[in-house]
């Protein structure tokens, strides 16, 4: 089937590479010509576990192709997936000034059997104003299904080639058989497609990930609780995680939620009660919930050294929202940073994939040192803080550590460390939710 995907960014990118995996004839289009000529030379732009060599396969078997040619790409295409960005507002709404501007490209360039499909995270009532939109601008009714994605950065390969479910929202019967035949290696294992109603497909996608997004808020506000009452986060969360009416999925205790998804729809699903009239108070509670624990570990920083830090190095390992990624979008490793410059402090920083991303970002400063190995970024430092719980951080050599760092003291903001075992090995430990070790 001839494919075409609008925006090869994360989604873009990893949805057009899969489904060229599995046979289809894919082009990938984005309007930043630098991005399509590193794509073409085979070089990736974001870190994403066995996405570079799926590319580099697809693309020598003659399946997958990259253009910034819209038109050359749509005309053929019996599918038109648009994954273009929709980020968020100033006012917590969505933008969708880029999916306005392709639908209104590819108009005169689909033809009339072509099946525009949103791939991009959208408002509910999006299909059907694109579903309009394509009526005025053609003069003939469009097919346009909604297709949501869940894919997970650190695993979106396996998330798509082996998906809990897919979700497509359609108004004729012909577009869920041809959405049907796209999808169905992927379903070999008995995952179920689930056929709905646009506005339910667009609705799925935003509940999906608020939901996730209260698990997380709640354990934290938890995990705070705990702390003032001298319980244990971990303990209570083996005591209810047991339960099988709330098992143990998204209830780690830590330093907030980052990335490109959960706060974006947060947010975006306030804006649309709000837009209706409802008050989202427990969305807007999540979402403030986040932003609070995300000061948290620098709070910790703070009253131990009693806000005298202008004279102290604080070594960060972890960068990253959360690891498998180099994504730095809302993650809450920033925010330490940015408080902790403000303080005066000296951070050296360390991420395995991130790093060239937070340069990007904060350039070269002399309160920054980028570092190329976690022991490099402990050198001389008075504390460590803990910011991704990225594998090679889970079991350091603690003698090593006690020998490189100026002081033995530790702000766990991801909860990798045993309470006792920290204890022997004499450091001083501060963690989310459970006792320090002074």
């Amino acid at each position: 089937m001839k494919i075409a995907i609008v925006g090869s960014g994360y989604v873009g990118l990893v949805t057009g590479t899969c489904l060229a995996a599995t046979g289809n004839d894919v082009t990938c289009v984005d309007c930043d010509p630098k991005k399509i000529d590193m794509l073409t030379r085979g070089e990736i732009p974001i870190y994403e576990p066995g996405l570079a060599e799926l590319v580099t396969r697809t693309a020598a078997a003659g399946r997958l192709h990259f253009t910034t040619d819209l038109a050359a790409a749509t005309a053929p295409a019996k599918l038109v997936f648009l994954a273009v960005g929709t980020p968020p507002a100033d006012d917590g709404s969505v933008d969708l000034s880029a999916l306005w501007a392709v639908i209104d490209q590819i108009a005169s360039h689909i033809a009339n059997d072509t099946i525009v499909v949103l791939k991009s995270t959208v408002p509910v009532g999006t299909n059907a104003a694109v579903t309009a939109r394509l009526k005025e601008l053609t003069g003939r009714d469009c097919d346009v299904a909604s297709n949501p994605e869940f894919l997970k950065e650190g695993t979106a390969i396996d998330d798509f080639m082996k998906p809990d479910r897919v979700v497509i929202g359609t108004r004729r019967e012909e577009v869920h058989d041809v959405l049907l035949d796209l999808y169905q290696p992927y379903l070999r294992t008995d995952k179920p497609l689930l056929a709905m109603s646009a506005e339910s497909a667009e609705m799925t996608k935003y509940v999906a990930n608020a939901l996730l997004s209260t698990k997380i808020s709640f354990i934290n506000e938890m995990a705070n609780l705990c702390e003032l009452t001298g319980a244990d986060i971990n303990e209570v969360r083996r005591g209810i995680g047991h339960d099988s009416r709330i098992g143990f999925a998204f209830l780690f205790p830590g330093v907030g939620y980052g990335g490109s998804c959960f706060p974006k729809d947060v947010c975006g699903l306030a804006s649309v009660a709000r837009a209706r009239g409802l008050n989202p108070r427990v969305l807007d509670a999540v979402h403030q919930v986040n932003q609070q624990q995300k000061i948290v570990l620098a709070g910790k920083i703070e009253r131990h050294f009693d806000g005298q830090l202008a004279n102290k190095t604080i070594a960060v390992w972890g960068l990253a929202f959360k690891p498998g990624t180099d994504d730095i979008r809302e993650a809450p490793a920033l925010v330490l940073i940015d408080r902790l410059l403000e303080l005066g402090a000296t951070l050296r920083l360390y991420d395995p994939e991130a790093m060239a991303n937070v340069r990007r970002q904060y350039g070269d400063n002399d309160k920054l040192v980028y570092c190329r190995q976690p022991d490099e970024a402990i050198a001389g430092a008075d504390a460590l803080a803990i910011l991704t719980e990225w594998k090679q951080f889970v079991h350091p050599d603690f003698e090593d550590m006690r020998r490189l760092m100026r002081r033995p003291v530790i702000f766990d903001g991801r909860n990798l460390y045993d309470p006792h075992r920290m204890k022997t090995a004499d450091f001083t430990y501060y963690s989310i939710g459970r006792p320090a070790i002074t």
